[in-house]
């Protein structure tokens, strides 16, 4: 079947990947004008890492990822609050474990296919026409075309979703906290392999050193959906510009940079995942939000499952559909659950909830008590065998 994918993403790259392994035709649309690497840093691991080793970019993944050692919380003179040592976590829940920019692992997926799949790059989906026997689509720019179906694995702001499923706000369920990310260059302290966080009530800072001279900064805040319309530099100088550590550098540091991932932390909860010839995949169907730490896990099951069963089905894609969202509802529901109950740990509201985050990273440094914790990050969830 020729299969349009909007998105070139890592769900979307992904879906490429196994579409064309099974004699598909993919199309990835992608709205950037070229692709992207870098992006936030996340955590990779369970069924998603079993998916990239079935792709065989194993090698390629860990070559741009990086083995954290500590995940730090510290005060506002810089003294360490809670040190968690990483290798435990890393042992708990198996070995296949790293961490990476968002957009390098989006890359070593998309190096699998951008030899061999069309990638139309800046452009947009304008139109969706279901007729029932194919998918009309119409862009910005380029000329219409058909598919035979339509994935949306356009992230959370799905343009997909919103041409076939309706308007944003019926399906998304907002948590609370806002999200900004950047890389600068030439930042000073540097701590290497370590995460270091500094909290205040309703809010975190973040600081992570990459390769190259380089330094992520992250921050998430408390703060209701619609606030005031400003920049994104200047709500990060109203919220932190008075929160002290290296708050004041951190900002500074910002003035230079001219690329700021910045959004709301939210979810998406729909009834149904797809709509005739269209099918919702990744964050465009159920966004975990950031704070879950998965998001790419399982854009990564998904896409795999996906093509598993559309090549099971024999390309009856009513059926196919139909299983997908089956086996794969209740393991993004549990991970959504999961999700909220981590807001506390990014944006602890008082005083006492910051002692207490901060009592629990220290004891999860202990074997039971980090079992207790698991619970949450363990993937409960069995990747199928479609012999793909």
């Amino acid at each position: 079947m020729k299969i349009a994918i909007s998105g070139a993403g890592v769900g979307g790259a992904a879906l490429a990947h196994w579409l064309h392994r099974t004699g598909h035709t993919p199309t990835l649309i992608e709205k950037a004008p070229a692709f992207r690497t870098g992006g936030y840093m996340i955590d990779f691991w369970g069924v998603g890492y079993q998916a990239a080793k079935r792709m065989g970019i194993e090698d390629r993944i860990l070559s741009a990822g990086y083995q954290v050692e500590h995940v730090r919380s510290v005060g506002a003179r810089g003294e360490i609050k809670a040190d968690l040592r990483v290798a435990g976590v890393r042992r708990l829940i198996g070995n296949d474990f790293t961490s990476l920019p968002r957009g390098d692992l989006a890359a070593a997926v998309y190096r699998t296919v951008e030899d061999q799949v069309e990638t139309i790059f800046d452009d947009s989906i304008a139109t969706v026409e279901d007729t029932g026997e194919c998918v009309r689509l119409t862009f910005d720019t380029s000329p219409a075309r058909e598919f035979d179906l339509l994935i949306g694995a356009d992230g959370l702001h799905s343009n997909v979703r919103r041409l076939v499923f309706g308007d944003e706000r019926t399906v998304e369920r907002y948590l609370g906290c806002k999200v900004a990310a950047c890389v600068v260059d030439g930042y000073r302290p540097r701590d290497e392999l370590v995460y270091l966080t500094y909290n205040t009530a309703n809010r975190q800072a973040g600081r992570f050193a990459l390769r190259g001279d380089r330094t992520l900064f992250l921050f998430i805040f408390r703060a209701d959906r619609d606030g005031p319309a400003t920049s994104p530099k200047e709500q990060l100088r109203n919220e932190f510009g008075d929160a002290g550590w290296e708050c004041p550098a951190m900002l500074a540091a910002l003035d230079g940079a001219a690329d700021i991932y910045f959004d709301v932390v939210s979810q998406i909860r729909m009834d149904r995942w797809s709509r005739g010839r269209v099918l919702l995949l990744g964050d465009a169907a159920g966004c975990i939000s950031l704070l879950g730490g998965e998001g790419t896990g399982l854009a990564m099951t998904e896409a795999y499952v996906l093509a598993g069963e559309l090549s099971r089905a024999g390309g009856d894609h009513r059926q196919a559909f139909e299983q997908y969202e089956r086996k794969l509802r209740p393991f993004v529901e549990s991970k959504q659950a999961g999700a909220v109950r981590f807001i506390g740990f990014f944006a602890t509201r008082t005083t006492f909830g910051l002692r207490f985050r901060n009592l629990a990273m220290r004891a999860m440094n202990f074997g039971p008590l980090l079992k207790m914790f698991a619970g949450d990050i363990r993937d409960d969830f069995e990747l199928p065998d479609y012999g793909i």
